[in-house]
């Protein structure tokens, strides 16, 4: 694709295409604006650039150097952001929760945390018109949240021999189970095929059955005369002294570029998003832009994605199929009685032989005798991973370091630690999965902590002194800056967040539409 580099000043210019920036590209485009999106990895090439490899494809995750601290120092690398168009759409699992009501009210509800500026109401059409957007596959009911279904297309079947495990041992012991919503294709659509449960979905999916922002909305902003720069890493937003944006400075093959821009979007993850903030800070905003209540980087939150395995004297194979097919969600509303407040999801979730033996003795610490034993019998285990809400704690932050990258940008350092509540909730999830795991005829096995999904950063608020953004991502501090991604997220759920990514994008989409030539 032909790049004009010296491209006159934009209505819009959005830093990150994943599945915000995606969103907000296409819509943007199709309402008429001229709108640059810049993205520091690769423009892919399903077909030519992704393989059924678990090595290779670790090129599609952001894996440029962070320094992680803390009591819990969090993992970067293949498991987490995306690099290149598509963003970590590319490389997820698909799996597609929307929030629910609570999620939204946790300092009401539950007395902790902060409650958004948006209820799920606010939400729930933008929800609607991605699901129906993009074709999600699900039941006809969901049991749980204020969306009972039905969904666009119907479910994936059929479902994972792990799967098939975890219905069975919730069924046992009356928790409530349901295949899951996927953003994979059921039917055809669009020139697209049907999954046929290859299981590389982490890979990159080649036949290209499963949504990403690369193969959907990208292309269609093209086609409504969006522009998109790959390969290009934006180093700085650049502010005039009246204190508005003006558009952003990046670097392609070694050369820096400007591109101007009435409006600018920074929609590049939790690490990258606050990084690029505090490294703009100039003379009208010293401490970073949009920083002024000195939140940026503050109360990021993954998700406790702990790992349990149990093993079974039959054969599960791990390996087959997409790797979330079934779910359960009845422990994701607070119950007092549990001793902590909030709860999480329970994913059926397989593995591939080398991820599961890199976690096992990263994080488990198994190695040697007793990691191979596992390896050469790894067919006989079946999965849970919980997917648990972490609360916001101020501690947690990204911040930038001392040393700094070929782009003389500071490296991120991201400091993290669970909080006494986030252990507790843990601790009853994964006694949980053992009790499914056991009750479907497997015997407890080993657990790996982990964690995925990071969120929070520069959170949503009506209070500029207590938060970053307003209810439409746009900054307290610089009226034609806007944030949208999952940095803006107030709490974290008990759900995977892709859905409300896209569903907040593209609300913001709609008010920059609405606000026409008045931002």
């Amino acid at each position: 694709m032909e790049r004009r580099f010296e491209k006159q000043e934009v209505d819009v210019v959005v830093v990150g295409l994943g599945a915000a920036g995606g969103v907000l590209l296409n819509a943007l485009a199709k309402a008429g604006l001229d709108v640059v999106g810049i993205e520091a990895g690769p423009f892919w090439d399903p077909q030519n650039d992704f393989a059924s490899d678990e090595l290779y494809s670790r090129t599609l995750a952001w894996n440029d150097t962070r320094f992680t601290t803390g009591q819990d120092a969090l993992q970067f690398g293949s498991n987490n952001s995306g690099r290149g168009v598509g963003g970590g759409t590319v490389h997820f699992t698909g799996v597609f929760y929307r929030f629910h009501e609570s999620d939204f009210r946790v300092r009401t509800l539950d007395g902790v945390a902060d409650d958004w500026p948006i209820s799920y109401e606010d939400l729930a059409p933008y929800y609607a018109k991605i699901e129906q957007d993009i074709k999600v596959s699900g039941p006809k009911e969901f049991p749980w949240g204020a969306f009972r279904g039905p969904y666009p297309y119907p479910e994936r079947e059929p479902i994972s021999g792990n799967s098939q495990i975890f219905r069975k041992g919730c069924a046992a012991l009356g928790i409530t189970s349901s295949v899951a919503p996927l953003a994979i294709l059921s039917a055809p659509f669009n020139g697209r095929p049907p999954c046929i449960n290859r299981g590389f979905c982490n890979q990159g999916c080649l036949p290209n059955a499963k949504f990403s922002t690369l193969i959907h909305y990208i292309p269609q902003a093209i086609e409504a005369g969006a522009e998109v720069l790959s390969d290009s890493m934006v180093t700085r937003i650049v502010v005039n002294k009246q204190g508005y944006a003006t558009g952003v400075e990046f670097s392609h093959d070694g050369k820096s570029y400007a591109q101007k821009a009435k409006i600018v979007i920074v929609s590049a993850f939790v690490v990258e998003t606050p990084r690029l903030l505090l490294n703009s800070a100039c003379f009208q905003f010293p401490d970073g832009l949009a920083n002024q209540s000195g939140l940026v980087g503050k109360y990021i939150m993954p998700h406790s994605g702990h790992d349990v395995y149990g093993k079974f004297d039959r054969e599960i194979r791990l390996y087959k199929g997409t790797p979330v097919m079934a779910v359960s969600q009845d422990f994701y509303e607070t119950d007092q009685e549990r001793g902590f407040v909030r709860g999480y999801s329970l994913n059926a979730h397989g593995s591939r032989p080398l991820a599961m033996a890199s976690l096992a003795a990263t994080n488990a610490g198994l190695w040697g005798k007793e990691l191979r034993e596992i390896m050469l019998e790894w067919n006989y285990y079946a999965r849970i991973t919980v997917v648990g809400e972490v609360l916001p704690a101020l501690t947690n932050a990204v911040t930038l370091s001392d040393e700094k990258d070929e782009y003389g940008i500071p490296r991120a350092q991201v400091s993290f630690g669970y909080g006494e509540n986030d252990r507790l909730l843990i601790a009853h999830a994964i006694e949980t999965c053992n009790a499914i795991l056991e009750a479907a005829g497997g015997r407890r096995a080993f657990v790996v902590p982990d964690s995925a999904h990071l969120m929070g950063g520069c959170r949503m608020g009506d209070d500029p002194a207590k938060s970053v953004v307003n209810e439409f991502c746009q900054s307290h501090d610089i009226p034609n800056l806007f944030i949208c991604d999952a940095s803006v997220f107030v709490t974290s759920g008990g759900a995977n967040p892709t859905e409300t990514v896209m569903a907040i994008a593209l609300r913001t989409a709609q008010y920059i539409i609405g606000q026409k030539g008045r931002i």
